[in-house]
């Protein structure tokens, strides 16, 4: 295995044991490839939810730009949902989890088609 498949398999643990979420491995490891090399950087691998330049960030160049979705309130309370079904006292909320979780609240699947 490599490093990418150790992470993706560390990805959908934290879907399913913090989450509640059984993942669609497909899905995940399109979303996790889709981030880039950020996903072996420690900082840039998670989202800190603590910061809300932080979750504008997510809500601005993941749901806007990469998903297509309009601007509006709606986004950033679904960044928040997504945050709070990961556990708001879960230091490490990895990006791929939070992406895929996004991807999944708004039926978004068919960008990573």
């Amino acid at each position: 295995m490599g490093r990418r498949d150790d992470l993706i398999t560390r990805y959908a643990e934290d879907l399913r044991t913090k989450c509640g979420v059984t993942p669609d491995l497909d899905l995940l490891t399109k979303v996790a490839i889709g981030c880039g090399p950020s996903i072996y950087d420690d900082d840039g691998a998670t989202v800190t939810a603590s910061q809300p330049s932080e979750l504008e960030t997510v809500k601005n160049n993941f749901l806007i730009k990469k998903l297509a979705l309009p601007d509006g309130p709606e986004l950033m309370d679904a960044v928040q949902a997504v945050i709070e079904t990961y556990g708001t006292s879960e230091r490490n909320k990895y990006r791929p989890v939070v992406y895929y979780m996004l991807v999944k609240r708004f039926g978004k699947e068919s960008v990573y088609g």
